[in-house]
């Protein structure tokens, strides 16, 4: 006979919050292997995931060569101010001088190859030309090695230049260009269907404002999350609004499992009786639900949809709320899709900085504050932190990344997440 709760032991405890730590090393562990790669032009890679080490088949520079315009010397036939020398040849960028002979100088470009014999360079502005630029006058006596780039100071012939995982930006891709890359293998841009759930919501720009209906609100999740996604170098397709209605859930959920690698919702994954998503998930393959230890962000859902072929795509299932959708997609679905492109680096960056702001009151969760820098150095708070007031995001330039069951006081040092490293 199956025994009792006692009275003091509840029937149904509530399942302890689970640390936002260990959620995301959950997440990440679903990602078996990152995206298979692809070739692309250098100029189409910006924020992709490099597939393969960039190693370089040259040094560079090439040669030692002139870090400015002025005239190539021996330092040791200028060691006095004043000294002056014949100028035998002039060697612009592009091409390669004599050897210099003793006693003389050389006019020499930014770039060009050092002559054989020199090991000096004064900037032009340290000279005076005399005789129509037949000979020079030495205003600054130079020291060995001055104004000279010594070959492969800058990348050695052989030297891993760029490494698998990295995050391609503007000057990395000049980096690979600067070795003699055109194209670059990375990592496949990661397919998403992103959809939204409730009756309640509308498209804008289908209804104007002043026809909304009672209990409506505009569809700004989709919105945002769409533009983070393609930031992330995801290829979106756009499911729309899925009514409150359990077979077509399950229809837009199965259709979305066969082209995509995530399939990627906001709303409906709680347990109410509208919402949909969390059964339809578990008849279509398998769902975790997860209540994190944040704030917002409390409610977040992965797990995986079978497709016809027997293998699985991702599901993420966001909060509804538009705060709590956007947190949690930064802290967690960001990550993700990185590790799927096989990027090494996918932490968020935090950064100390001082409080203008007092929080005496402690909270039970992890919070992520919405802040902004002020004139005076330090955070300012947004007034209304409620996971349903967007306009606090856009108000904000970053995150303060608060502990549980602690305060603040003003002045005292945070944990600053700035929003410049995170969006892009």
């Amino acid at each position: 006979m199956a025994s009792t709760p006692s009275a003091a032991e509840p029937a149904h405890a509530p399942s302890p919050l689970l640390p936002l730590d260990d959620a995301l090393e959950r997440v990440l562990a679903q990602v078996a292997a990152p995206l298979a790669a692809e070739e692309i032009a250098a100029t189409a890679a910006d924020g992709r995931v490099l597939a393969e080490d960039v190693i370089s088949a040259l040094q560079i520079p090439p040669d030692d060569n002139s870090a400015m315009d002025g005239y190539a010397v021996r330092s040791t036939d200028c060691a006095h101010a004043g000294a002056e020398l014949p100028v035998t040849q002039r060697i612009p960028a592009g091409s390669v001088g004599q050897p210099l002979a003793a006693g003389s100088a050389a006019r020499i470009f930014t770039g060009a190859p050092i002559p054989p014999g020199a090991d000096a360079v004064v900037m032009q502005e340290q000279t005076e030309a005399l005789a129509d630029g037949a000979r020079v006058r030495i205003q600054v006596p130079p020291r060995a090695g001055q104004s000279i780039r010594k070959a492969g100071e800058d990348v050695e012939r052989g030297a891993t230049v760029l490494h698998r995982g990295a995050r391609l930006t503007p000057a990395s891709i000049g980096l690979a260009a600067s070795v003699g890359l055109a194209c670059l293998h990375v990592a496949r841009r990661p397919r998403v269907a992103l959809l939204q759930t409730g009756d309640e919501l509308v498209l804008p720009g289908t209804v104007a404002p002043a026809a909304m209906k009672p209990g409506t609100i505009y569809n700004s999740s989709r919105f945002f999350l769409q533009t983070l996604l393609e930031r992330l170098g995801c290829t979106v397709t756009d499911l729309g609004i899925i009514p409150d209605d359990r077979q077509a859930t399950i229809a837009a959920l199965r259709q979305a499992a066969e082209g995509h690698d995530l399939i990627l919702s906001s709303g409906g994954v709680s347990v109410g009786e509208e919402d949909h998503v969390k059964p339809a998930v578990a008849q279509l393959g398998h769902l975790d639900l997860w209540k994190i230890a944040i704030k917002p962000g409390k409610p977040f859902a992965y797990g995986h949809l079978r497709r016809a072929s027997g293998d699985l795509a991702h599901f993420i299932g966001l909060p509804g709320n538009p705060v709590s959708s956007f947190v949690t997609f930064l802290l967690l679905v960001r990550p993700f899709l990185l590790k799927l492109q096989g990027a090494t680096d996918v932490a968020l960056r935090s950064l100390p900085a001082r409080a203008d702001f007092s929080l005496p009151k402690p909270g039970k969760r992890r919070e992520f504050l919405r802040v902004r820098h002020n004139g005076k150095g330090g955070l300012d708070l947004f007034p209304n932190q409620s996971s349903g007031v967007l306009t606090s995001m856009h108000w904000a330039d970053g995150l303060v990344d608060h502990p549980a069951d602690a305060t603040i006081a003003a002045g005292d040092t945070v944990r600053f997440i700035p929003f410049g490293g995170v969006f892009s």
